[in-house]
């Protein structure tokens, strides 16, 4: 009965939805604040650990893109990298590549998606290059991003500047934050319970297995949420991004992101439109391009817990995704590149299907876990 209800009622479905994640993003925010609590508890000697792998710029790369690849969401780990910075754990600086690297893992999952088609002689080449635009657009953005800032910090400047003007700088007033007032008494409850329960030694890692737990299945839940009501309405997806231009598509993209909390959701629907030719690769380019942006929502998200270092890490991911934009879309030579790239591999893979599951594990798994053995 309340099934039906429900069904009949679409916009009591939507409120409850909206509802419910409301809830799991104040689940979400606790757990953000129990990973910086967590940090603190475990102390200089974990702190330094830490700062000697980013002291690494490529090391550091390769562990946000394993992390986002061990998590399938950048949301995740850039979430986890705002409570690290937000604790004094990492700094601003050493955090940056991270990021980059959060960026290049997400594209994984859409990747994986499209090998789906491996046995389909007339679609695979299509879905392939569509779920590949994303990983070159993310590598070439990388390649040409990651030494301009290593050389300038550009980026980690810029961030910051912009932090202390919208959160107040470091030795001035601080910004009495209602949402921090609401989830400190929960938290606090969490770091008790953990020191009273498993001693002073043991509560870091405690909390942090806490906080992991709940930042993984608040946007979990966040994603199966809203997932239900985008697919519900494929129809007028297709639509709108049939009738808009480039621009409006990159705005589709990062909306459609916001709302579900996850730019592998937006990407990997994209997926079957290209393989059965709904959807050309440059109709689907600024829509993963927007996908980029929107999914740096959830560590700005994040970011409400902490403080003007955990806001300045946020901000860089923000702006590393729109400068790669900026390179790589308003000119029509250089908005050609990732394109021609991913349909060049997409031809290669046509021909011998397993370069296709080969280029999948060597770049998403094999490099990264290699890299991060010879940094151990």
């Amino acid at each position: 009965m309340n099934a039906r209800a429900i069904k009949e009622h679409p916009m009591t479905d939507l409120v409850q939805r909206l509802l419910t994640v409301l809830v799991l993003l104040y689940c979400f925010l606790i757990g953000v604040k129990c990973l910086s609590g967590g940090m603190k508890l475990m102390g200089a000697d974990f702190a330094n650990t830490l700062f000697e792998m980013t002291g690494q710029p490529f090391i550091a790369l390769m562990m946000g893109m394993l992390a986002t690849v061990l998590f399938q969401s950048s949301s995740v780990t850039t979430a986890i990298i705002v409570g690290l910075v937000s604790a004094g754990t990492l700094t601003v600086g050493g955090a940056v590549p991270m990021i980059m690297g959060a960026n290049l893992g997400t594209s994984v999952t859409n990747t994986i998606v499209s090998l789906g088609y491996a046995k389909d002689t007339k679609n695979f080449k299509k879905a392939f290059a569509a779920a590949t635009v994303h990983d070159f657009f993310n590598i070439l953005t990388v390649a040409i991003v990651l030494p301009i800032e290593l050389m300038t910090g550009f980026i980690e400047k810029s961030a910051v500047y912009l932090s202390t003007i919208m959160y107040g700088s470091v030795s001035g007033l601080k910004f009495s934050s209602p949402i921090k007032a609401l989830i400190n008494p929960p938290v606090k409850a969490i770091k008790g319970f953990s020191v009273d329960t498993f001693g002073s030694d043991v509560a870091g890692v405690a909390m942090m297995i806490v906080a992991g737990v709940i930042i993984i299945a608040s946007l979990s839940f966040i994603v199966k949420t809203m997932k239900v009501l985008v697919e519900s309405h494929k129809g007028d997806i297709i639509n709108k991004l049939l009738s808009r231009n480039a621009y409006g598509a990159i705005l589709f993209g990062a909306l459609l992101t916001i709302s579900v909390q996850s730019s592998s959701i937006t990407t990997s629907l994209l997926i079957p439109m290209a393989g059965s030719g709904l959807l050309s690769l440059n109709a689907i380019y600024p829509i993963t391009i927007g996908a980029n942006i929107g999914t740096t929502t959830t560590a700005l998200l994040a970011a409400l817990t902490g403080n003007v270092a955990g806001l300045s890490i946020a901000l860089v991911h923000l702006l590393f995704n729109l400068l790669g934009a900026l390179i790589f879309f308003p000119v029509p030579s250089l908005r050609r590149i990732p394109i021609m790239c991913a349909e060049r591999l997409a031809e290669t893979i046509e021909r011998t299907r397993l370069i296709g599951f080969g280029y999948v594990g060597a770049v998403f798994f094999v490099l990264p876990i290699t890299m991060f053995f010879i940094a151990n």
